[in-house]
C-alpha cells in the first residue's frame, strides 16, 4: 500500500490549506499561522486543523467525522499521518 502524502511543514507556515485523500477516506488540514512580524510565522503558536470523513464528496458536501487540532512542527506531522491512517 502507498505511503500517505502529507506536504512539508513550509508548506503550512505559508498559509497553504491541503487536502487529500487515500481510498475512501478523504481530509483536509488547514494551517492557522500566527506572524511574530511581516515575514516571520510563530510556529510555538501556529495550529494545524484537520478534518476528516469518508466518501466520494468534498467537504462541503459530506459530513466530518472527526476534527482535530495539532501543534505546527515536524512531530506533529508525524501525528497528523498516525491519526489519518487510523482512518483508513
Amino acid at each position: 500500500m502507498e505511503e500517505l502524502y502529507l506536504p512539508t511543514l513550509h508548506y503550512f507556515e505559508n498559509k497553504n490549506r491541503f487536502s487529500g485523500s487515500d481510498g475512501p477516506l478523504r481530509f483536509m488540514l488547514t494551517p492557522n499561522v500566527v506572524m511574530r512580524n511581516a515575514k516571520e510565522p510563530e510556529l510555538s503558536e501556529s495550529t494545524i486543523f484537520g478534518q476528516l470523513w469518508h466518501g466520494p464528496y468534498c467537504l462541503e458536501k459530506s459530513v466530518v467525522e472527526e476534527e482535530r487540532t495539532f501543534p505546527m512542527s515536524a512531530e506533529a506531522l508525524a501525528e497528523i499521518r498516525a491519526w489519518l491512517l487510523e482512518h483508513r
